[in-house]
């Protein structure tokens, strides 16, 4: 959260900084792109999502903290972040760093970007999407403002090819695509409209879940209809993640669908718009594969 607390101080501290660029609003953050000596050079990442891309896109001289979560197990760049200095997302610890650029998503709460802004300091807004065309808009829109453009080019271009080879082998299969139940150890599933089912679909499966948005897992269509394919979240941890009253704790789950095929999914695939989703694509890819030479 923000403090109020200093905040005549903060701003004093703070004036050094670049003035700020654009608005939150405008969900792209600033045009820091440029020459190299014009990039921000003192940039801090204030939660996962924005850990992801400072970690992946700069160089570690530029970075002068990342969040907390950078190096936890749902951190897609946990291996980049070792040794990462980190900073809680409180404005007075932020702004005692000096940074010339702030990153985030959802770190230091709503009311962050203008605060910062008004002290002084930059910052770069990371994006979310629903759908796959989003997710590379938002990999440029953040490369670009780290003023790494190039670099940006060139991961939605490695994401694009390999998108690419999933989609022409799934073209290539005759037989009906298999249905796909996405579940967390909490319980819940997930239908059209969130990445999870995009991947579904880019992965040649059919998303059990037709009903939009997050929902409960049916059980009581499960005791006759079952998938063909579980892909489960937090697989690895479950028991750690499941909550007394998860329906994923119902015998249905535990044992109905002890048949299915089950692909595991890491968590740090899905829980941000980045190119890591063409990991889950792949992976559920592989599941349907498996599928169809067992049909044959």
């Amino acid at each position: 959260m923000i403090s109020t607390g200093r905040r005549s101080g903060l701003f004093a501290l703070a004036a050094s900084g670049l003035a700020a660029c654009g608005g939150p609003e405008d969900g792209a953050g600033p045009d820091l792109v440029g020459p190299p000596d014009e990039r921000p050079r003192r940039i801090v990442s204030l939660d996962y999502c924005a850990d992801q891309y400072v970690l992946k896109f700069v160089d570690r001289e530029r970075i002068i903290a990342v969040s907390p979560d950078a190096a936890a197990d749902f951190s897609y760049m946990r291996d980049a972040a070792a040794g990462a200095p980190t900073v809680r997302p409180v404005a007075e610890d932020v702004l005692l760093l000096k940074p010339d650029l702030v990153v985030r998503s959802y770190g230091g709460g709503p009311k962050a970007a203008a605060f910062f802004e008004r002290a002084g300091v930059p910052v770069l807004s990371v994006g979310w999407a629903s759908d796959l065309e989003g997710v590379k808009a938002v990999i440029m829109q953040t490369a670009s403002g780290l003023g790494e453009a190039a670099r940006g080019r060139e991961v939605v271009a490695e994401m694009e090819a390999r998108l690419a080879s999933v989609e022409i082998a799934a073209g290539e299969k005759t037989a009906p695509p298999q249905t796909a139940l996405y579940i967390t150890s909490g319980g819940v599933t997930t239908g059209p409209g969130s990445l999870v089912h995009e991947a579904l679909e880019a992965a040649g499966l059919k998303n059990y879940q037709a009903a939009p948005g997050w929902r409960s897992i049916p059980l009581e269509r499960l005791a006759y209809d079952r998938p063909d394919v579980v892909a489960a979240a937090f697989f690895d941890t479950w028991a750690h993640h499941m909550g007394p009253w998860s329906a994923a704790r119902h015998l249905m789950i535990r044992s109905g669908l002890r048949d299915a095929q089950t692909v595991t999914l890491d968590a740090s695939w899905t829980l941000c718009a980045g190119w890591f989703l063409a990991d889950a694509v792949e992976a559920l890819a592989g599941a349907a594969d498996e599928g169809a030479r067992l049909e044959e």
